[in-house]
């Protein structure tokens, strides 16, 4: 990716699109299964259970993002996956039920050419693998590492027993054992929007962002420049929306307090008023990308990580900021329910500042979840 921040889109994928969203085209995507880089070192189960229900999580994107000038980095992407458990994500702050690896590969190596992928689509159809040519099967069910083999046909692979039975449940038992269910099949594994574990297919697009705004815009919330760049119409409505909480019940409250009170509203909301300025003009926006440069936008003055809360890589480098998922992508997961549902207010993930790692593994990296705060108005659907 360039250089300033660039933004991520969620485009439709239909059938005559799938050979895009597959290894060898190195995409950037959104739900269905991953689209691996490297063939060795998958993550297991182990490794992509959530941290707080032990259920295994879902694909939920990946960023393909090479570096320039770096050797080793010549094929880079960036791999999220999320647990589909509502109840989890009721804690804001690092990890739970969020996960997030980079793999990454020089320009020789074993499993693509050197020349970049035709851009004309292949012949006939590409269905996603069941197995890797390292020779890795892959789950059935979420296209992740598949040890675990179905006991009766030996042939449908599986992450663990939760998968395994699943897969039983939705049909497994009627073909097992058949020609057509061979894990190389079309019928191997089922169509993302057939699936409800796997999150809908969608390709992500890039493009750069206007620059329309300064690059320090998204500087410390207690600048005072950045407070008077709010605009006087946002805080009339702002003014109107304390008034309007207090009802008629603020005529019992002195004016310090109610001055108190909309200071502290203002305040608290400040943050999220810059945030959707700044998204303003690309309000569809699912991604911020923008390695080592201008940081995250924030959607609240809370939970905002600290240095000390950003853990050093494994390697003992620092990380530092590449890219943040926004809320708008909550549209595309088909994710709402009567209950509760996934939410957050953005997701940051941060890499090992060196690059560290090597071709045959996937580098754990850090994610942070930041929540809407209990006083801002939640970012509006597009639907």
């Amino acid at each position: 990716m360039a250089g300033g921040v660039e933004l991520g889109f969620a485009a439709a994928a239909g059938p005559e699109d799938a050979w895009r969203l597959r290894s060898a085209y190195f995409p950037s995507k959104l739900g269905g299964r991953p689209a691996w880089l490297g063939e060795d070192g998958l993550p297991g189960l182990g490794a992509l259970r959530c941290a707080r229900c032990q259920q295994p999580r879902a694909f939920l994107l990946q960023l393909y993002a090479p570096l320039p000038g770096r050797r080793d980095a010549f094929h880079r992407s960036l791999f999220v996956f999320a647990c589909r458990g509502a109840a989890c994500y009721r804690l804001p702050g690092p990890g739970g039920p969020l996960c997030v690896f980079r793999s990454q590969l020089p320009r020789r190596n074993r499993f693509y050419p050197e020349e970049p992928p035709p851009e004309d689509p292949p012949p006939g159809p590409v269905a996603p693998p069941g197995r890797l040519r390292s020779g890795a099967r892959l789950c059935r069910v979420c296209g992740c590492l598949g040890p675990r083999a179905c006991g009766r046909c030996h042939r449908a692979a599986y992450c663990g027993t939760e998968h395994q039975a699943l897969d039983w449940r939705r049909g497994h038992r009627r073909t097992c054992g058949q020609a057509g269910d061979a894990d190389n099949s079309e019928n191997a594994t089922t169509a993302p929007g057939e699936d409800k574990f796997l999150f809908p297919e969608y390709e992500i697009l890039i493009e750069p962002e206007e620059p329309e705004f300064p690059a320090d815009s998204s500087a410390d919330p207690d600048d005072d420049k950045g407070a008077a760049g709010t605009s006087k119409e946002a805080e009339e409505q702002e003014e109107h929306r304390v008034s309007s909480s207090t009802g008629e019940g603020s005529q019992s409250l002195d004016e310090e307090t109610l001055e108190a009170m909309a200071k502290h509203e203002t305040e608290d909301d400040k943050i999220f008023r810059m945030f959707k300025e700044r998204i303003a003009a690309e309000p569809e926006q699912i991604i911020r990308y923008c390695r080592g440069g201008e940081g995250p936008i924030w959607v609240s003055r809370e939970n905002i990580p600290k240095e000390q809360d950003i853990p050093n890589c494994a390697c003992g480098a620092k990380r530092v900021f590449e890219f943040q998922i926004m809320p708008q992508i909550l549209n595309h997961l088909q994710v709402d329910s009567l209950g509760e549902s996934i939410d957050w207010g953005t997701l940051v993930v941060y890499t090992c500042a060196e690059n560290c790692g090597d071709e045959n593994e996937y580098v754990e990296e850090f994610i942070w979840k930041q929540d809407f705060s209990t006083s801002s108005i939640k970012f509006p659907s597009s639907s």
